[in-house]
């Protein structure tokens, strides 16, 4: 039940149109993961540090972590679990799997959606280019070789669908 300081905002999230009611100045990724249910979204260091938290908001990589509320209204959001097509898993997810760039998964929904976010915007992308991409996520279990590989990977899995 909704308090008298919550506001109802309508948002696309995860291709499907859905009020939620929240304070305006609460976290997306509260609302996310509190109302909506998308536990995938994960809070790392609660600062905007990490990139665990991370989401696509109209297009774009951002921190749930620092984005209020009320910044959804209206916007089209894409978390992890709106990123698999179905039962097919997205191109990046599915080299991470085969290159072993999941570790103990915390960090690893972020770096997905950068890594998606990256491929959206740079289709061919170098390895520095993946660096630089995924520079706003921390892992602590990993040296990032196997995670830059997968990303690679995927790069190199869309092209060939492309072709």
């Amino acid at each position: 039940m909704p308090d008298r300081r919550s506001v109802r905002l309508t948002c696309t999230l995860n291709g499907r149109r859905l009020s939620l009611d929240a304070h305006p100045m609460a976290r997306l990724l509260d609302v996310l993961r509190q109302q909506a249910g998308l536990t995938g979204t994960k809070e790392g260091c609660g600062e905007g540090e990490c990139g665990a938290c991370s989401v696509l908001l109209n297009g774009r990589l951002a921190n749930s972590c620092l984005t209020p509320f009320a910044h959804a209204d209206r916007a089209t959001i894409v978390t992890i679990e709106g990123i698999a097509s179905g039962d097919d898993l997205h191109a990046v997810q599915e080299a991470f799997l085969e290159c072993g760039g999941a570790q103990c998964g915390i960090c690893t929904p972020g770096i997905v959606l950068a890594a998606v976010d990256l491929l959206e915007r740079t289709p061919h992308p170098t390895e520095h280019d993946v660096r630089a991409a995924l520079a706003g996520n921390l892992c602590r279990c990993t040296g990032y070789m196997r995670i830059f590989d997968s990303v690679l990977e995927a790069c190199r899995r869309l092209s060939a669908s492309r072709a």
